[in-house]
């Protein structure tokens, strides 16, 4: 296991033997029990076969007839934002120009103390007013005090007279706009830097407590932190992965977006990857384009990375035993990725790129052939479905910004899986909030019907998917000798769902073999999350049950 990513304590070592629910297992499809020893999977099978074991453990849980599935991996967190999401300003309930500014009020007032006010989650696609807060408003707002407000994809961010004055020169930065605009490019990544630095490193570790607990309340046992200069700190980043190695909680597997291969090495990171920027964000129009936007003549959005640079990038990881990654959305990125990646292959030889697992985070805007060429690569595609049921549809962000048609080819899951691309389901928190049966739902209910996928694909993706996209292929599933990272559910019947009926009849044939999930149709009641365990270790427990 990799320096970045160590066991979490797997605390003492008793073997415990779970009986008397679903256990959700490719091992037995109508395992009922399952033991745990020394952190691992020891046995799963049937309620009668159980009996055999209950003498010989230390602690017999009753499940009173629970679902027992493998702990969720999100393959992309910001861990750090995501606490302060849920610890302070969060605008993304917001319905309006208006509300957003009594938010500000209200937090502001409420927190006299804070050096720095810290916000995020406005989204002005939504609101009546179809703008964001202006500088001028912000300032009165908050009392001429520091406020970094950042759009819900933090891709650009509002902020107030005196942020900008603790950043000499930002007026002269790319992406700098003096009056109505929100920053963007060179200027919100110094402003972001700069309202982080200073936050207290109590704050930060407040934050990120709250993050690794709201995850382990929701089934998650593993976050993919993806930091890097222009995202977080390295102080940040190295405090997350102490805190994980010392306190129980999710496992957090770090990557460090940086073209300096030998500091991301240093930092603990699994890879220098996740949000190494090839674009921006579609909502913030700097996503890259071969065609301008629908709704902005003659953009064609930012391209930060050349396909030169793409594959001196990934030779210099590959050589050095490390995961290269890009986060790329537009076409013309996604396919400057594709042209980089090949080249290294062409460097380095197809076997040792496919080897090397590197990653794609995002990945939204697809053709056929770069389907194809992410199957050749051996490309995984770190995806977040929840993009889909927040601005997809017809009448969504995505066809504001690209047109209708453009945007009903967002996000092909379905086309992804034909074609054997590996998939790793995250949330981009504090983006959009972590949430994975939701987001599980998102793939299997996507807004395009042709892009959908079985609830199993996608449960699949948003578990083992996880583990794969790190290069393990011994976890995620709750098989013997698997790492004992499980979740208990509160939940009704188990129904096995698919995009295709005749598949769904097929799989809920007791021949098929296939295990139910819960029913995650739209408007149903999503799974309560009684226990997480990690490592064998329990790192939640719903209270009062």
């Amino acid at each position: 296991m990799s320096e970045s990513m160590p066991p979490a304590s797997s605390g003492d070592h008793r073997t415990v033997l779970l009986r008397g629910g679903e256990v959700h297992s490719p091992a037995d499809p109508f395992a009922t029990a399952m033991v745990v020893e020394r952190g691992h999977v020891a046995w799963v099978g049937s309620e009668g076969a159980a009996d055999a074991f209950a003498s010989g453990v230390d602690e017999v849980v009753d499940l009173e007839g629970a679902l027992v599935t493998p702990a969720f991996v999100d393959a992309h967190v910001h861990t750090t934002a995501t606490g302060f999401a849920l610890t302070g300003l969060d605008l993304s309930s917001a319905a309006s120009l208006a509300e957003a500014a009594e938010l500000v009020r209200a937090h502001a007032a409420a927190r006299p103390g804070d050096r720095i006010l810290i916000g995020h989650g406005w989204d002005a696609s939504r609101w009546p007013e179809r703008r964001p807060l202006t500088r001028a408003e912000l300032d009165e707002l908050t009392g001429g005090r520091p406020l970094y407000l950042t759009r819900i994809d933090v891709h650009s961010a509002v902020v107030t007279t005196a942020l900008l004055d603790l950043v000499p020169g930002i007026r002269d930065l790319d992406g700098f706009h003096d009056g109505q605009r929100p920053l963007t490019g060179d200027a919100h990544h110094a402003v972001r830097a700069a309202a982080f630095a200073a936050v207290s490193p109590l704050q930060r570790t407040e934050a990120q407590r709250a993050a690794r607990l709201r995850a382990a309340s929701l089934g998650i046992g593993t976050l993919h932190e993806c930091g890097g200069p222009q995202i977080s700190s390295e102080d940040d980043f190295t405090g997350l992965l102490d805190l994980a190695r010392e306190e129980a909680g999710p496992r957090v597997v770090g990557y460090w977006a940086d073209l300096d291969v030998e500091r991301a090495r240093a930092l603990g990171a699994l890879g220098a990857a996740g949000d190494l920027f090839a674009d921006g964000s579609l909502g913030s129009h700097t996503a890259c384009l071969h065609e301008p936007y629908a709704d902005h003549a003659g953009h064609s959005g930012s391209a930060h990375l050349d396909a030169a640079a793409i594959a001196l990038h990934v030779v210099a990881c590959t050589e050095a035993g490390l995961q290269a990654g890009f986060h790329a959305i537009g076409d013309a990125a996604v396919t400057a990725v594709v042209e980089g990646v090949r080249a290294a292959a062409e460097k380095l030889g197809l076997a040792r790129i496919r080897a090397a697992r590197h990653r794609v985070e995002h990945v939204e805007m697809l053709t056929p052939e770069t389907i194809a060429a992410f199957a050749e690569l051996g490309l995984t595609a770190s995806v977040q479905p929840a993009f889909d049921a927040l601005w997809g549809g017809e009448e969504g962000m995505y066809a504001d910004r690209l047109g209708a048609e453009r945007a009903r080819t967002l996000n092909p899951y379905a086309a992804l899986l034909r074609a054997g691309v590996p998939l790793a389901f995250g949330s981009d928190s504090p983006v959009t909030p972590l949430d994975p049966w939701g987001t599980v739902r998102a793939a299997a209910f996507h807004r395009t019907p042709e892009h959908r996928i079985s609830a199993r694909a996608a449960f699949t993706a948003h578990t083992r998917g996880g583990w794969r996209a790190v290069g393990r292929d011994d976890a995620g599933t709750l098989v013997p000798g698997a790492p004992a990272d499980y979740a208990v559910w509160r939940t009704e019947e188990l129904v096995v769902q698919a995009p295709d009926d005749r598949v769904a009849r097929w799989s809920t044939d007791p021949r098929s073999g296939t295990p139910g999930l819960p029913d995650l149709s739209p408007g149903v009641e999503l799974p309560v999350c009684l226990r997480t365990v990690v490592y064998g270790q329990t790192v939640f427990v719903r209270p009062n049950e």
